[in-house]
């Protein structure tokens, strides 16, 4: 048998030790990934709502006025939904991990575990995986689903548009579709069929204004865009030089009704932030429109890669200033107000960034600068220059109060 003092004994009470650290370390982190998990999920509904309410507004009267179900207004408004949550999500998972860590010092659970070895890296490791989901679940919505959601949002407004802007025409009321078209119908059937037409259209600043009447007509909507096609009428306007009237009277004529933008309607072009991550490294050549921008492509491209990484570069910031250094009972109400602070400030310039990539490829510069540096100063702060960090903040305060 071995002796109490033996190697052999010793080897064994190591091993447990360190199981039991291990085990320790496992628990810990599960709980606390439970709790972060819990806040950032509620603090993501609650933005999300917010956001809801605001975009709901935007469809609410376009749906209203044109008679659509209350299905297609939940639909429209949750397609709109997906691209906020580049915002959202990085702003969440920031939020409960301030949060999270906060209470657990006042309630010194964090205490505890650093008085039992537990170093600031090791218990930021919840906090970074979750961040690390984050911005995996941010890079396919970005690179994705929040392009297509937005896309199919706008087909499906038009087609909204089309196929009920029919009822914007009230039977007996002039009715002004746009600056310098008005339509009057006298009456209208349920399959759609308008009679007793008159319509005055002065949009062309160029030409004369052109009255039309019409004995019948109807909506007629496709790809090229909506119209109103009429029949057995006539289309009046003075002649400029002369003055005189000018009469034309028709079996047929077609009046083209303005889309969503108040200019005649035509194929829709899609914007760089429309399109997939594959879409936008794959531009139709026989489009001019774009070959003219390419180069947005290119700067939405790094866009889509970048943003995701400000989930885990705001959880860094936060941890690095919350963790390292000496624990205040009494909570760490100063830390968290100057890492948002600073959040905000990362936040705006982020944005100013990316408008001033319009311009200049220094904009993307100073994107990536934004992304990467509060990222490798939170690591450094974390690791095992956490201590040396410390120090210098401690010797920064002391020279102050020295020259006094």
């Amino acid at each position: 048998m071995a002796r109490p003092g033996s190697p052999f004994n010793r080897g064994i009470v190591e091993i447990s030790e360190k199981r039991a650290r291990h085990i320790r370390s496992v628990i810990f982190d599960r709980y606390l990934f439970g709790h972060l998990v819990a806040a950032t999920l509620f603090i993501a509904v609650s933005l999300a709502a917010v956001i809801f309410l605001t975009q709901s507004l935007r469809f609410l009267e376009l749906v209203i006025n044109a008679g659509a179900s209350g299905t297609t207004f939940w639909i429209l408004t949750l397609l709109a939904l997906p691209r906020f949550f580049e915002i959202i999500l990085p702003i969440a998972v920031m939020g409960a991990t301030l949060f999270v860590y906060n209470r657990m010092m006042l309630d010194s659970e964090i205490v505890i575990m650093k008085q039992a070895g537990t170093s600031p890296l090791q218990l930021a490791r919840p906090a970074l995986f979750l961040s690390g989901v984050t911005a995996l679940v941010l890079w396919f919505m970005t690179m994705w689903a929040g392009p297509a959601s937005l896309n199919n949002m706008h087909q499906l407004r038009i087609v909204v548009q089309n196929e009920y802007s029919a009822l914007l025409f009230r039977p007996g009321v002039f009715n002004s579709v746009a600056p310098g078209l008005t339509i009057y119908i006298r009456e209208r059937d349920q399959g759609g069929e308008m009679r007793g037409l008159m319509i005055h259209d002065s949009r062309d600043r160029t030409a004369q204004p052109v009255t039309i009447t019409a004995r019948s007509g109807r909506m007629v909507a496709d790809q090229a865009g909506q119209r109103v096609v009429v029949f057995d009428g006539a289309r009046q306007s003075t002649n400029k030089s002369t003055g005189a009237l000018e009469r034309l009277n028709f079996e047929r004529y077609t009046v083209d009704l303005p889309g969503a933008a108040g200019s005649p309607s035509r194929p829709r072009w899609q914007q760089p932030h429309e399109r997939t991550i594959f879409e936008l490294f794959r531009p139709d050549p026989d489009n001019p429109r774009d070959v003219e921008n390419y180069d947005s492509f290119t700067r939405e491209a790094h866009r889509r890669f970048i943003s995701p990484l400000l989930a885990p570069a705001y959880v860094l910031l936060a941890l690095a200033f919350l963790l390292p250094g000496s624990m205040d009972r009494r909570g760490q109400g100063r830390r968290v107000i100057a890492v948002v602070g600073l959040i905000i400030v990362i936040q705006g310039l982020y944005l100013a960034a990316f408008n001033i990539s319009r311009q200049h490829d220094a904009g993307l510069v100073l994107m990536y600068a934004l992304v990467f540096l509060p990222m490798i100063g939170g690591w450094l702060a974390l690791g095992r220059h956490a201590d040396n960090i410390t120090r210098m903040i401690r010797l920064v305060r002391r020279k102050p109060e020295a020259a006094t």
